[in-house]
């Protein structure tokens, strides 16, 4: 079958790129050069050698007021460390700004690099976390309905707020981050629009994953995305033939210049080597 390929840059925010006018500017010249997605990091520090980190949302914002079509949003946002409410209101007043270009990555997030979680005080048990989660996930698709929100939880409350205005998009998506392998991010994932298995080392592993995942939806024939990320000019055929329907060029923030993101998007988007992709 024909499998029709999304392709996005996917950026670390930091160094040269820790502010949202160069933000905007990337995104836009993204969008020119045809790429469909511009995704950022979610991170408050890292290790050195990196200095300096920009806020996401506030680049995203930028991003969105720079760009008519790209598909914009945080790849992941760890949401264990934002307030639900707050977060019900950034997504809706970015998907607002954007006019409906939203995706919407999360996931547990970590101590592995830079230690933000223990550094700043926030739940450091990945079971807790892992509550956490989707207790604020149920949160923000009630809050983005309109409706008025009355939740009691083990972690969080919300006493009959109604949140509008609410999305441009009837139901903003959810992609689900997890490392691959690991089932319990799968489940959740299912329960959504997308996953975003991190590690996958061969394409056999993304099929197996993308099996899984069927297996766990509640309806497997609705439409749904299985992300990848590959390095720059890597070809992505072998993850569409497995079932990837986003390919994300990944930078490695260590050695990442402003330079290198700006040539590699005004390459243009990856293309598969064949247009007839298996699933």
């Amino acid at each position: 079958m024909t499998t029709n390929l999304s392709s996005a840059i996917w950026v670390p925010l930091f160094d040269e790129l820790a502010d949202p006018r160069v933000a905007a500017q990337l995104a836009a010249e993204a969008e020119e050069a045809g790429w469909h997605g511009f995704f950022v990091w979610d991170h408050l520090t890292w290790p050195a050698p990196i200095t300096r980190v920009a806020d996401p949302w506030i680049s995203l914002a930028a991003a969105a007021a720079a760009t008519e079509s790209l598909r914009l949003g945080p790849m992941v946002t760890p949401v264990t460390r934002r307030r639900p409410a707050k977060l019900a209101r950034e997504t809706a007043a970015l998907d607002l700004l954007s006019d409906g270009r939203l995706i919407m990555g999360v996931g547990l997030g970590g101590d592995r690099y830079g230690a933000e979680l223990t550094r700043t005080g926030e739940q450091t048990d990945d079971r807790v976390r892992a509550e956490m989660l989707d207790e604020l996930l149920d949160v923000l698709v009630a809050a983005w309905s309109g409706e008025p929100v009355r939740h009691q939880g083990r972690h969080y409350t919300i006493d009959d707020i109604t949140f509008l205005p609410t999305p441009v998009q009837p139901h903003v998506p959810i992609w689900a981050a997890g490392y691959a392998g690991n089932l319990k991010p799968m489940r959740r994932a299912a329960r959504f629009d997308g996953y975003f298995p991190i590690g996958i080392e061969h394409p056999d592993q993304l099929a197996q994953t993308y099996e899984t995942i069927q297996e766990h939806r509640a309806d497997p024939t609705a439409p749904y995305d299985l992300v990848m990320s590959v390095l720059p000019g890597a070809d992505p055929a072998p993850y569409v033939a497995a079932g990837a329907t986003w390919c994300l060029t990944e930078f490695d923030p260590d050695v990442m210049t402003l330079n290198q993101v700006r040539g590699v998007l005004r390459d243009g988007p990856a293309i598969p080597s064949t247009e007839e992709t298996p699933r």
